[in-house]
C-alpha cells in the first residue's frame, strides 16, 4: 500500500481514538450542511464510515479515511477515476465535489461525502444478472483503460504475497508449532503463484474497481450501482470478475460465461487472464490475514475477527493454501 501521512497527533494503535459522534457531525456541518442529529455507523473497519442526517434532505455518507493508509494523492485519483465514471452515466457512488473539492479536513482527520443510495445484494446466482453486472463492469474497465494510475498500487506478487508474508513471518504471527509447517506451505503457495502468472504471460494492467465482491454491488431496479473504490488499483481484468464467482468448476464456468457475455459489449478479454483467478484467489487470502495483522493494534479489529489471533486460524490458513495449489495446478476455467 502506499504510505499515507499520518494525520497530527493520531495514534496509529488507535487512529479514531478521537473521532466522536459530535466530530462526525462537526465535521459534515463544517461543509455547510444542517444536520439533524441522526448518525448511523456503517460497517467498516479500514475505514470509518457514518450515515448522516441531513436537515430538509436525504442522508450524506460520510467516510473518514484512516490516518496513514493512503497519500492525499492516491485519494484524488480514487475520487478522479470514480467521477469520471458518474460523468458518463456508469453506475458508481461518487463523492460530492465542494466547492470544487471532493476530499476535506476537519480536526486532524480527512474525509469525504456521498449521497445515500439504496439498494440490496444482487442475485448472483441469476446469469442474467451476471451479465448485466458485467456488462457494468466492462464500461467500467473501457474507461480504466484510457489512463494510468500514478500514486496507487499494483496488485501483483511482490505487494500482495511476498511483502505480506515477510511481515507474518517477521512479526512472529505464525504459532511456533506451526511455522515450520506455514513456512513450507506458503513457499508453494508462492511459486504456483509466479507459476500462473508465467502461464499468463504478459497482460494488459488498468485501473480497477479492486475490490468488487457483492458486498460492494448495490442492486436496483435499474441494475447495479458500484460503491467503495477504497482498494482501486491497477491490475489485470480478472481481478474484478473472479470474485463474483462462486461453487465447483461447473458452476464457475457457467458464472463466468455469463459476466463475459456481457462484458466484452464493452471491453476486451484476454482469456489468458484465466490464469490468474486461482492465483488472485490465493494473494487475496494472504494479503487478507497481513492486513488483520497490521491491524490488530486498533481496538475494532480484536473485537470484529476474535479468531484471528488462535493456532486454528493458522491451521486453517495452512489447509487453504494447500488447496489453492492444487487449484493453481489444476488449470483455468475454460470458455464455452
Amino acid at each position: 500500500m502506499n504510505p499515507g501521512i499520518p494525520a497530527p497527533g493520531a495514534d496509529p494503535r488507535r487512529p479514531y481514538a478521537d473521532l466522536t459522534p459530535d466530530r462526525v457531525l462537526d465535521a459534515v456541518e463544517s461543509l455547510g450542511f444542517s444536520v439533524d442529529g441522526r448518525l448511523l455507523a456503517l460497517n467498516s473497519y479500514e475505514n470509518r464510515v457514518y450515515q448522516v442526517g441531513i436537515d430538509d434532505a436525504g442522508p450524506l455518507i460520510a467516510k473518514f479515511y484512516r490516518p496513514g493508509r493512503w497519500s492525499d494523492a492516491a485519494i484524488a485519483e480514487e475520487h478522479a477515476f470514480v467521477l469520471a465514471l458518474a460523468e458518463r452515466e456508469i453506475p458508481a457512488v461518487a463523492p460530492l465535489l465542494i466547492e470544487g473539492q471532493s476530499l476535506h479536513r476537519h480536526a486532524d482527520y480527512r474525509f469525504s461525502l456521498t449521497p445515500r443510495c439504496g439498494g440490496r445484494d444482487p442475485e448472483l446466482e441469476d446469469l442474467d444478472i451476471l451479465t448485466r453486472i458485467g456488462r457494468f463492469i466492462g464500461r467500467l474497465h473501457a474507461l480504466g483503460a484510457s489512463q494510468a494510475f500514478h500514486h496507487r498500487p499494483t496488485l501483483d506478487l511482490q505487494h500482495f504475497g511476498e511483502k505480506p508474508v515477510r511481515f507474518l513471518l517477521a512479526q512472529g504471527w505464525i504459532p511456533s508449532a506451526l511455522e515450520t509447517a506455514y513456512r513450507s506451505v506458503i513457499e508453494h503457495a508462492l511459486t504456483a503463484i509466479a507459476a500462473c502468472y508465467e502461464r499468463a504471460g504478459t497482460l494488459r494492467l488498468l485501473r480497477l474497481h479492486g475490490d468488487c465482491h457483492r458486498g460492494n454491488l448495490l442492486w436496483t431496479e435499474a441494475g447495479p450501482h458500484f460503491v467503495d473504490f477504497d482498494d482501486a488499483r491497477t491490475g489485470p481484468a480478472v481481478q474484478d470478475l473472479w470474485m463474483l464467482l462462486s461453487g465447483d468448476r461447473q458452476a464457475m464456468t457457467l458464472q463466468l460465461d455469463a459476466v463475459l457475455e456481457g462484458y466484452r459489449d464493452f471491453a476486451d478479454f484476454d482469456p489468458r487472464e484465466l490464469h490468474l483467478i486461482e492465483a488472485l484467489r490465493t494473494l487475496r487470502l494472504i494479503h487478507h490475514a497481513a492486513w488483520l495483522a497490521q491491524r490488530w493494534d486498533d481496538p475494532a479489529f480484536p473485537s470484529a475477527f476474535p479468531w484471528f489471533d488462535s493456532p486454528r486460524f493458522w491451521e486453517e490458513q495452512i489447509l487453504i493454501m494447500r488447496e489453492q495449489i492444487a487449484a493453481m495446478q489444476e488449470g483455468p476455467l475454460g470458455l464455452f
